[in-house]
């Protein structure tokens, strides 16, 4: 059951009153939009289920100063847009502190990294692939914005909901997706240069102090050599354009793990239930839209919002619910 605007604006209006059943449901509903913003974003770091968390926290302590209902998957995502860059900081600090004692200090590394896993799982192309490593090139603010773009070239987003999560007008949006496009076409044709076998012998001399790390000092050494080598330059040809690799791209799943963990805070109780209790629940609605919604909430909590593995497998569920643009 995918939501409509409408829809949307009543469980708010009616969640704002204080009913825990359309809180469910909104938080149900975009709970995946939310996942693949943020995942995305911050490319995969162990903390993706933690700021997840933290964001529909503050949307649920705060939806009550919502003036316009029909402005929350907007409002939502503007939230999660502070919580990443809040993220960010702390990120910053923390190394700085750690810098300061061990100049060798290294983030957390996730392996294969958050997108690339996704899309290995889901078997696509080596170019879709190439775009995740390419992604983790962008400088963070334009990280957030490519994965609200990505979002909106899916239909989950209209360009009016990215520019005001981004805190900016359209027109200054588009511009900034122009510069984050230039930014990513350069991160691509360096990823492909890389991967290129055998390596381009200028490329290797380039890199060959080169610890692996995606800065903007490497990104712009790299990039000069690859945009004036025949052979590097010729390693990224033949590239498709970005909104057809993601034609069709499946959403990323949301981790069993974080279902459980916001059915722990409350924020999902329809969840946690029984198949009796969830009935019972139902039972005592009125035959209205939110009632309808709660009811299928409460009777198929799994099936409804879920496909893929159970819960109790410990693996990731996907949800369908996607709002509707």
């Amino acid at each position: 059951m995918a939501f409509t605007p409408a829809d949307t604006t009543q469980l708010v209006v009616a969640a704002q009153e204080g009913d825990g059943r359309a809180r469910a449901a909104l938080i149900g509903g975009h709970l995946p939009l939310l996942y693949n913003i943020v995942g995305r974003a911050l490319g995969g770091h162990s903390d993706v289920d933690d700021v997840v968390q933290e964001t529909l926290l503050r949307a649920v302590r705060d939806l009550r100063t919502l003036r316009d209902p029909a402005s929350f998957r907007s409002w939502l995502v503007a939230i999660a847009v502070r919580q990443i860059g809040a993220h960010r900081s702390r990120q910053r600090a923390h190394t700085a502190r750690e810098s300061a004692f061990d100049e060798t200090v290294e983030l957390p590394v996730t392996g294969a990294g958050f997108e690339e896993a996704a899309l290995l799982r889901m078997g696509i192309s080596a170019q879709r692939r190439e775009v995740a490593q390419a992604s983790r090139w962008l400088d963070p603010p334009f990280r957030t914005l490519f994965s609200l773009w990505w979002q909106e070239n899916a239909g989950w987003l209209s360009r009016a909901e990215v520019a005001a999560a981004a805190g900016m007008t359209v027109a200054h949006t588009g511009v900034r997706l122009q510069r984050m496009r230039e930014q990513l076409d350069l991160a691509r044709a360096i990823v492909a240069a890389l991967n290129g076998q055998p390596r381009c012998t200028g490329l290797a001399g380039v890199v060959a102090r080169w610890e692996g790390d995606r800065t903007p000092l490497w990104r712009k050494r790299i990039g000069r050599h690859v945009r004036e080598c025949p052979v590097c330059t010729g390693a990224a040809a033949g590239r498709l354009a970005l909104e057809r690799l993601l034609l069709g791209l499946a959403p990323l799943a949301v981790p069993a793990g974080l279902v459980a963990a916001l059915t722990a805070e409350g924020l999902l109780p329809g969840y946690a239930g029984s198949a009796a209790a969830g009935a019972g629940i139902a039972g005592g609605l009125q035959v209205t839209l939110l009632g309808k919604l709660a009811q299928a909430l409460a009777a198929h909590p799994l099936a409804t919002l879920a496909t893929g593995a159970a819960l109790a497998a410990g693996t990731a569920v996907t949800y369908v619910n996607w709002p509707a643009p």
